[in-house]
């Protein structure tokens, strides 16, 4: 099972923004496209890393289902056993995707 991180800032998408500066004349169009470029990459990782964390609680929840007797029905404590075995594969896989940008 994985671990739960504790909700921490992601200081590297600070890092990798910068504070636009309504002051200064206006950009080129190659460098606002560099700029709208760089922020639709950090949101974009930012959402899969978030679905990387929802893959680990849903495995968790996945495995509880799967562990939680005749409470629950016969064909999803199979779905949710499988679940539980591939779903923390994915997020690690996805993990280290996101562990090789730049």
């Amino acid at each position: 099972m994985p671990t739960k991180k504790p909700n921490k800032p992601d200081l590297r998408l600070v890092a990798e923004s910068e504070v636009y500066d309504l002051m200064r004349g206006p950009q080129t169009t190659a460098d606002r496209v560099k700029r709208l470029q760089a922020e639709a990459r950090a949101l974009a990782i930012e959402q899969v890393e978030q679905l990387e964390r929802i893959l680990g609680e849903a495995a968790s929840l996945a495995d509880e289902i799967a562990k939680g007797g005749d409470a629950y029905p016969v064909g999803a404590r199979e779905i949710a056993s499988r679940l539980a075995e591939d779903l923390p594969a994915k997020a690690e896989t996805i993990k280290a995707i996101v562990s090789r940008l730049p």
